[in-house]
């Protein structure tokens, strides 16, 4: 009964995981949740009402005989152990969006949130009232320098190595947005690098809600990436969840057959135990 219990409550934390990773398939960079299960200790069932140990005849190779066997094991149930997140790379698409970029490989970019930096893979920026490069939320998105990015409209590109290039002929005009056609990109100045890092156990990182992730003692601190470590940064591209829709639906089922399973084992019980009152009853 307690077995059964416990399966049905595993299987909810299950479908939690499944729900969220399907509620999120369109969210750019989203990392997919699993839910892992840790299995109590199995009991060891022997009949304990037989003589359990007898003499054996002279010449016999054993000291002593088991006469109760082993009948097996009884499981105990399962619980929840974590919900982590695997961070395998989603799906790269074009959108041709200056304001959206990929990081094609292992890595994230750094935003300043009102509670510190914060780690992320949400690539879809835009321009803030500032004119500094922001996140959908809001949150500057930070340079290797540590300071926030200024951007002015059509008038910065960003290259493989995170980059930020903009025509020096515009920088003195900072509230004009530049025309394409008037920016031959001729004086190409650096005005600053995407800042990305990387930590030791990536399955530590603690989501926080708005595609962000904040480091843990079991992560291990943020470190900058330098030289070949850094992802190559794709400007006009997005980065996809990591969901697939149709293996989440699958599990979905198999959540809820293994529920409906446990619920019926529990409903035997019941009637069982109904059944047995009944004839104390009589």
């Amino acid at each position: 009964m307690y077995t059964a219990t416990s399966g049905m409550l595993a299987q909810q934390h299950r479908l939690d995981a499944i729900a969220n990773n399907l509620a999120n398939v369109d969210t750019v960079g989203y990392k997919r949740d699993v839910s892992v299960q840790k299995a109590f200790p199995e009991l060891l069932i022997r009949r304990l009402n037989d003589d359990v140990v007898r003499t054996p005849p002279p010449g016999w190779p054993l000291g002593s005989v088991d006469v109760a066997p082993v009948v097996g094991t009884l499981g105990t149930g399962v619980e929840q152990n974590e919900v982590f997140t695997v961070f395998d790379q989603g799906v790269v698409v074009q959108t041709d969006n200056a304001f959206d970029v990929a990081l094609n490989g292992e890595g994230f970019l750094v935003v300043q949130t009102p509670d510190g930096e914060r780690l992320t893979r949400a690539g879809n920026f835009q321009v803030g009232p500032e004119g500094l490069l922001v996140t959908q939320q809001g949150f500057p998105v930070l340079g290797d320098d540590g300071n926030p990015i200024p951007v002015t409209l059509n008038n910065f590109r960003i290259d493989e190595e995170g980059r930020v290039l903009a025509n020096q002929a515009f920088l003195d005009q900072p509230g004009r947005p530049v025309q394409e056609r008037e920016n031959d990109w001729l004086q190409t100045v650096e005005v600053a690098r995407l800042r990305i890092v990387d930590v030791n156990q990536r399955r530590y990182l603690q989501k926080q809600g708005e595609n962000l992730y904040r480091e843990t003692p079991d992560s291990g601190p943020m470190t900058d990436l330098l030289g070949t470590e850094r992802p190559a940064v794709l400007q006009g591209f997005i980065e996809k969840a990591n969901v697939n829709p149709v293996t989440e639906l699958v599990r979905m089922i198999e959540v809820q057959r293994s529920y409906e399973a446990n619920q019926r084992v529990i409903q035997s019980h019941d009637e069982a135990t109904g059944r047995l009152l009944s004839a104390v009853r009589r």
